[in-house]
């Protein structure tokens, strides 16, 4: 049922919710201040036991009318004072209660005083382990068993509603307790699954970062290699022949513009706000030529072979990514390391077989030395490792004899368990 004047939902959903803030606040202003909640509860069955007392209403259900008023008063303050430590120590309360519960029914008082202990049963229920709730049971019925055993007429009227009241006090606690252990569970399963979420974006976060770092490393590293030679050469050039000179300055703007362009758009994933996304796409194995061009331009003869016959549906965008990345790494590393010598040359293979595709990237560079070789595992050779392994694939990089440089990659053409 809706209002039809404010929208908003009307009948038992609203008050129930009411009700549910309401208990909400009492427990936890009973965690807050339990003594107060103890103190206020005690006090009132308290004066509930003294005024049936001294109103005479215990006189209406007893089965003996004559009992002595200051017993009675005294079995009365008896089954509820103690109420004060039902919580802490709800097995010796009701240990206290047994002996006043016997004198009860055995005077034939039979208070309903003596149903406090109920309040007791619900709070072993709640809070303490089976065991400790089939001791709580035989000790207040014990006592109207006895009772009842000494005067069996009266058995319905002591022990019966003695066993109904424990029962449905029982079963009271035992819901009240499950309900409270399934809602800490769900609040515990939703604790849990928030830490995994924030666990789950850290690690997508740092993997994030991984791929960033290694696509600027090939990014920045191959295009100021390039620039690197570009300048060499024109600084050479430039006493002899200013136009090859010109050219030279030339490459190196372009060179640095398309690096600059592939940077923005890189970084462009990190802004808060980012552009309307960039459409260029990643490079694939058609862009070989365009990369060996700037290598060339940069002084560095490279030749491209082919072996064997491309499958009919070409490899995925992510494998052409890594084929273009590793060979752009390996030229760079030459470029780096492979010594100015005028013989200097590089070649790539791409061979195509049945389930592999394989790039194979040789140099024939001076010896490289020990720390360099060393530093086969820097940043460049596991950046080119962790492409390879994105797609169950293997690299190798090392010296082949005893000069140049070797770099070996193999890629699956379709995945494979990791």
């Amino acid at each position: 049922m809706r209002d039809d004047e404010t929208g908003r939902a009307t009948g038992a959903a609203p008050l129930t919710g009411r009700l549910q803030h309401l208990l909400q606040r009492v427990r936890a202003f009973d965690r807050r201040r339990p003594a107060v909640w103890n103190g206020a509860l005690t006090t009132f069955w308290v004066l509930f036991a003294v005024i049936d007392v001294s109103s005479g209403g215990w006189r209406t259900v007893a089965l003996d009318r004559g009992a002595p008023q200051g017993l009675v008063l005294v079995m009365s303050v008896a089954f509820s004072a103690p109420l004060l430590w039902r919580r802490s120590h709800p097995l010796a309360v009701l240990a206290f209660m047994a002996p006043f519960s016997l004198i009860n029914v055995w005077t034939g008082a039979v208070l309903q005083a003596a149903f406090l202990q109920e309040i007791v049963v619900f709070q072993i229920a709640l809070r303490r382990p089976p065991r400790a709730l089939a001791w709580s049971g035989a000790i207040v019925l014990a006592p109207p068993v006895i009772g009842a055993l000494h005067s069996p007429a009266d058995w319905n009227r002591l022990v019966v509603p003695h066993l109904y009241a424990l029962v449905f006090a029982s079963l009271v606690g035992i819901v009240f307790r499950t309900r409270r252990e399934y809602t800490e569970a769900l609040v515990d399963r939703a604790d849990r699954l928030e830490r995994e979420r924030d666990q789950q974006a850290q690690l997508a976060a740092a993997a994030e970062r991984t791929r960033i770092a290694r696509e600027m490393h090939d990014i920045i590293g191959h295009n100021l290699s390039v620039i690197t030679g570009l300048a060499d050469g024109g600084a050479y050039a430039a006493a002899r022949n200013p136009e090859r000179a010109a050219q030279a300055l030339d490459a190196i703007g372009t060179t640095s513009r398309q690096a600059l362009g592939e940077l923005r758009r890189l970084l462009g994933v990190l802004r808060d706000d980012p552009d309307p996304a960039d459409r260029t796409p990643q490079p694939t194995l058609d862009d070989l030529d365009t990369l060996l061009t700037g290598v060339r331009a940069a002084g560095l003869p490279v030749r491209l072979r082919h072996r064997g016959t491309p499958p009919a549906v070409p490899p995925t965008a992510g494998r052409q990514l890594t084929v273009y990345r590793v060979v752009q790494e390996a030229l760079t590393n030459t470029l780096k390391h492979g010594g100015n010598h005028p013989a200097l040359a590089a070649e790539v293979i791409l061979t195509y077989r049945p389930a592999e595709l394989e790039a194979l990237i040789t140099d024939n560079g001076a010896p490289r030395p020990e720390t360099v070789e060393s530093d086969g595992t820097g940043q460049g050779i596991t950046g080119m490792r962790e492409r390879a392994s994105l797609y169950d694939g293997t690299l190798e990089a090392g010296r082949p004899a005893t000069t140049g440089w070797q770099v070996r990659l193999r890629l699956p053409l379709e995945d494979t368990p990791s």
